[in-house]
């Protein structure tokens, strides 16, 4: 069985096992009482509706 001639340097090592570790975006959804995008399987944040119902009371901003 064949054996590494030279020893690979520490950042040829690290290049190849960073390579798996990337950030990737996380999905979005809109609501479907409000039209918002927030992440999914979540109660909106701007109606308070989940799923068609109301979950929590949101206050309105006021100007």
């Amino acid at each position: 069985m064949p054996n590494p001639k030279r020893r690979h340097s520490n950042s040829r090592t690290g290049k190849r096992r960073n390579t798996h570790q990337k950030l990737t975006t996380g999905s979005l959804s809109t609501c479907t009482n409000c039209g918002e995008k927030g992440l999914p399987h979540t109660v909106c944040k701007a109606c308070g509706y989940y799923k068609g119902k109301p979950v929590i009371s949101v206050k309105k901003k006021e100007k």
